[in-house]
């Protein structure tokens, strides 16, 4: 901190902070998350979680690019809906902090209860770990997963074409699809895949209360954690196996469940919500998928439906760690910055008619639904993989598939999805 005056000031949002994790959390132990910190929020905080159909609600839409975001009890904090200011968050490790964890120890959290993985930490942590991960992640070394993600994509569909009445598409194929995979990719073995799934599902839904969240966090760690003791003594050849082959004791057990965990985080419910929303926009749009049928490249149509989408509503959280100026605001040291991810994919400097669907759409700007900069999505290249193999090989098997009922959205997540997607094949 620069002076004792801010220091003092910046401590005591932060021990209010802690306060409301406890108020509102009544006899649960002092531990503290995103998903269940927001859960605790009035609507009047939530409505960057909020959609109008599949668009931003109005109240987003009507911000300025950089506007104070309505917390109780004089917590300062920011929200970012601009697609420039966004970007410059995201990309500015020098001003933003994402070490949730060094602020939430001032509130009384142990090491222990502190987020994991790449999402909440900085350089030279964050760079370290980054480092060993990225490898994982390339396209030659991803390849080897297309043909078994084919594999999975097939049998899906041949197990839905089998069954009788409406269809759950989310269920029986947008949530598999991705849990198989992921579980591919960590090495899960086959008996432990439908737990796995169940623990990615209930992170991120906030409809049940803080502390449900929490459970499935603590839960799907705590599993993890055995996974990577018993890949110690036996190495497999997924991304955990391939980790400790290649840098054994450089990395603990605990960075290694944390890098599994955002692995999970990141690629599991985020996939299935692109599958899902996507067959839906493909399937009340149907010129859209005509040129899958026709066997066209999926690449530019899944870019798009990327932008559209943005499932990821927010980022992480950053934390400024200087007095600073933001398209106009004066953003004070240990101010909380929340960047709008969906806001920014919908603002119109990205072009004209950016709430409609162009896979022709000629622009210069890259989308954010992965991010930008430091903590952009290590997964991203493998999650278009899973949707370019996806929504064709559905398209064609079930062309005349269509929703029974008006899917129901959740109505306050972090990464917006549905609860159900009945279809008729």
């Amino acid at each position: 901190m620069n002076n004792g005056c801010l220091e003092g000031d910046v401590q005591t949002r932060l021990r209010v902070l802690g306060w409301m994790a406890r108020r509102f959390g009544g006899r649960k132990p002092r531990t503290m998350n995103l998903e269940g910190t927001l859960a605790m929020l009035p609507d009047s905080s939530l409505f960057p979680l909020y959609r109008n159909g599949l668009d931003p609600v109005p109240e987003l839409r009507e911000k300025p690019p950089v506007s104070r975001l309505p917390l109780p009890l004089g917590i300062r904090a920011w929200l970012v809906t601009g697609y420039e200011p966004v970007r410059a968050v995201l990309g500015d490790s020098s001003a933003f902090s994402n070490d949730f964890g060094k602020f939430a120890a001032k509130v009384g959290l142990t090491a222990g209860e502190q987020p994991g993985g790449l999402g909440m930490i900085d350089p030279p942590m964050h760079t370290r770990l980054r480092r060993m991960v990225m490898p994982e992640f390339t396209m030659h070394r991803l390849a080897r997963l297309q043909p078994r993600i084919e594999a999975i994509v097939g049998d899906r569909l041949e197990a839905m074409a089998a069954m009788d009445g409406p269809v759950d598409l989310l269920q029986e194929f947008a949530l598999p699809v991705p849990a198989l995979t992921i579980c591919e990719l960590l090495g899960v073995p086959y008996e432990d895949r439908d737990l796995v799934q169940k623990f990615s599902a209930a992170r991120f839904d906030l409809g049940d209360g803080a502390y449900a969240p929490l459970d499935a966090i603590n839960e799907s760690r705590a599993y993890l954690r055995d996974l990577v003791a018993q890949q110690r003594r036996r190495p497999g050849d997924g991304l955990i196996g391939s980790l400790i082959a290649a840098h054994g004791d450089e990395l603990s057990d605990q960075e290694l469940a944390g890098l599994a965990d955002g692995v999970l985080t990141g690629g599991l419910e985020t996939s299935a919500s692109m599958l899902a929303l996507g067959a839906l926009v493909l399937m009340t749009q149907p010129g859209l998928a005509e040129p899958l049928r026709r066997g066209e490249p999926a690449d530019a149509l899944v870019e798009e439906l990327l932008r559209y989408l943005t499932v990821v509503q927010v980022g992480f959280p950053r934390f400024a760690v200087r007095d600073l100026e933001l398209d106009g605001a004066s953003i004070k040291e240990g101010d909380i910055v929340m960047c709008s991810l969906i806001g920014a994919d919908r603002d119109g400097v990205l072009g004209p008619g950016m709430d409609r669907i162009d896979a022709g759409r000629a622009t210069t700007r890259s989308h954010l639904a992965f991010g930008h900069g430091l903590h952009r999505c290590v997964g991203a290249e493998l999650a278009r993989m899973e949707l370019r193999i996806a929504y064709p090989a559905l398209i064609r098997r079930f062309p005349q598939m269509r929703p029974v009922t008006d899917p129901a959205a959740r109505r306050a997540s972090i990464v917006f999805g549905l609860e159900a997607l009945p279809v008729a094949l």
